[in-house]
């Protein structure tokens, strides 16, 4: 696609790191100021025009609206007003999976912070996305090939 490409991840903050390397799940005061970090940062590309790519693991609705509307979406735990100028239009791609087949590639990750033993504790946080929501769901049991012409079809369509 040409857009950028941002990990979610390299934007935890240390001492959440450090937690999630101990087994222990984030919550949302963990999860909130990343959050509203990556709101920043999606909402500087947007300012410039540039389309762009964050994977991100927004399990909970209210994590999604914390990325399209900011810190205001926490406030009034309602979806952005008219008025405000924050809210990105965002294309959420749920990538959807039995625990089994997400656990076999989170054993194939190398170097990386947040251990298998928390993948449980993600599955019982997930609040899957649902309408009004703009989202899609793509299964993960399909190949690489066909998830990425999935999501790409469906951007191109708009």
């Amino acid at each position: 696609l040409g857009w950028k490409f941002y990990d979610a991840d390299d934007y935890h903050s240390l001492e959440s790191k450090k937690k999630m390397e101990k087994g222990i799940p984030l919550n949302d005061e963990d999860r909130i100021p990343w959050l509203c970090t990556l709101h920043d940062l999606l909402r500087r590309e947007d300012a410039c025009r540039q389309d762009t790519v964050l994977a991100c693991s927004a399990l909970k609705k209210m994590y999604r609206r914390v990325l399209i509307s900011g810190a205001s979406a926490i406030e009034s735990n309602q979806p952005e007003q008219p008025r405000e100028n924050t809210a990105l239009k965002i294309l959420f791609v749920h990538l959807d999976g039995p625990m089994e087949i997400i656990a076999g590639r989170l054993e194939k990750r190398r170097g990386h912070f947040m251990p298998l033993e928390l993948l449980k504790s993600q599955f019982d946080t997930l609040e899957p996305p649902s309408a009004p929501e703009n989202f899609i769901t793509v299964s993960l049991e399909k190949s690489l090939p066909e998830i990425v012409l999935e999501i790409e079809s469906t951007i191109l369509r708009g």
